[in-house]
C-alpha cells in the first residue's frame, strides 16, 4: 500500500513541477515496483509497456484523426470564423458568454481541446479587452467551455473522454442522454453564473483588463479573410451527425469530417499538408502523455495491495456507480489527465463494472456516462490541459486557479453526484 502511495505522490508532485509525464510515469512505476518487491526491469519492459502499447493500439487512430481535424479547422480559419460569429451574435459586452459558447460549440463538433485554446485565444483576448474584463477569468472561461461538459457529459460529443467507455460497456456516444443533459446543464449554467458573479466582483474591486506581460500580443484574427461561418459549421455538424444519428464508427466519422474541411476549403490547399503534419505530430505527444499514465496504472494494478484498494472502492457504497465515479475521478486527478485517468480506471476495473451492471440491473449506458463525467471532474494544478492554458494566456496559476477549481472541479463534482443519484433511481 505504501509503494502505491509513494508512487502516486511522486507522479503528482513531479507533474505539478512541470516534468513530462512521458518519463515521470515510468520512473514512478519503477519506484512502485521496487518498493513492492517486484523486478523493476521486468515490470517496466513487461507490465508497463504492455499497458502503454495496448492503449496506443486501441486509440491512436482516433487521436490522430481528431488532431488533424482540429488543426485543419484552425489553419483554414474555420474555427476562427465560427468563434467570431458566435461572439458577434452574443455581443461584445457579454464576452465571457461568447467565448464560452464558442469553445463549447467547437469542442462538441470534435475540435481538440488544445486547438480550441489556440484558435480562440486571440479573439477572447480582444473581447475581454473591449469589455474591460480581468484576464484572470480567461482561464476559467476556457476551462468551462472546453474542458468540462462538452468533453464528458454532453450526449454525442466526439471527444475521447466520451469514446473510451464505449469499448468497455458496448455503448454509443449518446449513452445516458438524460443524465448527460442534466449534468451538462449543471456544469454550463452553474459555471457561467459563477463567472458572471466573479466578473462583477473583480470589477467592483477595480480588477479589470490589463495587457499581457512578458509575451507577444497574439496576431489579430482579422489579418486574413475568414471563410463563411455557415460553411465552417458544416464539418462540425457532419462529425456529430455521422457519429450519433448515422451511428458510424468514430474513426470514419472523423475521417469524413477531415475530407469535408478539405473540400470546403479547397482554395487553401497549400495549408493542407502542413496542417496534417502538425496535427499528426501533436497526436503523437497527446497519446504518449495519456498512454504513459495508463502504463503506470497497469503497474499499480499488479501490486498485491491494489486488490485491497479495489475492494475498498467497490465496497465504499452499495451503489457501484459511486465506486466507479470515485475510481475514475481519483485516477484522473493523480495523472493530471481526464483520458489517462479514465483509461487506467476502466482498464483495471472495467470488467468488474460490466459484471456489476449485469448483476445490479443498472444500464451500461449509466456506467458509461458516469465514467465520462467523473473523468472531467478532476482539474487540479497538475492537469496537463490546465498548464497548457496557463502558458498560452500568460496568467499565473495563483491568480486564476480559484475560479478554475470552482467551474472545473466543484461544479462538475456536484454534477457527478447528481448523475449518480439519477442512475441509481433508473433515470438514464
Amino acid at each position: 500500500m505504501l509503494s502505491i502511495l509513494v508512487g502516486l505522490v511522486m507522479l503528482m508532485a513531479l507533474a505539478y513541477l512541470g516534468w513530462s509525464i512521458i518519463w515521470v510515469a515510468p520512473l514512478a512505476a519503477g519506484v512502485v515496483a521496487l518498493l513492492s518487491g517486484l523486478d523493476v526491469f521486468d515490470t517496466y519492459t513487461g507490465t508497463y509497456m504492455d499497458g502503454l502499447v495496448n492503449f496506443v493500439k486501441a486509440w491512436f487512430p482516433i487521436f490522430l484523426l481528431g488532431a488533424v481535424f482540429g488543426k485543419l479547422m484552425e489553419k483554414t480559419g474555420a474555427a476562427r470564423s465560427v468563434a467570431k460569429k458566435v461572439t458577434q451574435l452574443i455581443g461584445k459586452k457579454r464576452a465571457i458568454l461568447g467565448v464560452l459558447i464558442a469553445a463549447a460549440l467547437l469542442t462538441y463538433g470534435g475540435v481538440s481541446l488544445f486547438v480550441v485554446v489556440f484558435a480562440l485565444y486571440p479573439i477572447a483576448l480582444e473581447l475581454f479587452r473591449e469589455a474591460n474584463i480581468s484576464r484572470k477569468l480567461l482561464v476559467p472561461t476556457f476551462a468551462l467551455g472546453a474542458f468540462t461538459f462538452t468533453m464528458t457529459s454532453a450526449p454525442g460529443t466526439p471527444q475521447i473522454q466520451n469514446l473510451i467507455p464505449m469499448d468497455y460497456f458496448g455503448t454509443t456516444p449518446m449513452a445516458g442522454p438524460v443524465i448527460g443533459i442534466v449534468t451538462t446543464l449543471i456544469m454550463a449554467v452553474g459555471g457561467y453564473l459563477w463567472l458572471a458573479y466573479r466578473e462583477k466582483k473583480l470589477a467592483a474591486k477595480g480588477d479589470v483588463f490589463t495587457e499581457p506581460e512578458d509575451q507577444k500580443t497574439p496576431e489579430k484574427a482579422t489579418d486574413e479573410k475568414d471563410p463563411n461561418w455557415i460553411l465552417s459549421l458544416v464539418p462540425l455538424a457532419i462529425v456529430v451527425v455521422l457519429l450519433n444519428i448515422v451511428k458510424l464508427e468514430p474513426l470514419w466519422s472523423l475521417l469524413i469530417g477531415v475530407l469535408a474541411i478539405m473540400i470546403l476549403n479547397v482554395k487553401d490547399y497549400k495549408k493542407f499538408i502542413p496542417s496534417i503534419n502538425d496535427g499528426s505530430k501533436g497526436s503523437v505527444m497527446a497519446i504518449l502523455n495519456t498512454s504513459a499514465a495508463v502504463g503506470f496504472g497497469a503497474v499499480i494494478a499488479i501490486v498485491p495491495a491494489f486488490e485491497e484498494i479495489t475492494s475498498w472502492l467497490l465496497n465504499i457504497s452499495d451503489n457501484p456507480l459511486v465506486a466507479e465515479g470515485l475510481a475514475v475521478q481519483v485516477m484522473a486527478i493523480i495523472t493530471g489527465s481526464a483520458s489517462g485517468g479514465l483509461g487506467i480506471a476502466l482498464s483495471t476495473l472495467g470488467d468488474t463494472f460490466v459484471e456489476l451492471s449485469q448483476t445490479t440491473g443498472i444500464s451500461p449506458d449509466v456506467f458509461h456516462r458516469i465514467a465520462a463525467v467523473a473523468s472531467g471532474a478532476s482539474i487540479f494544478p497538475n492537469n496537463g490541459a490546465l498548464l497548457t492554458l496557463i502558458a498560452v494566456t500568460g496568467v499565473s496559476l495563483r491568480d486564476t486557479y480559484k475560479d478554475v477549481f470552482v467551474v472545473a472541479f466543484i461544479i462538475p463534482t456536484i454534477a457527478l453526484f447528481v448523475g449518480v443519484i439519477m442512475g441509481a433511481i433508473g433515470l438514464v
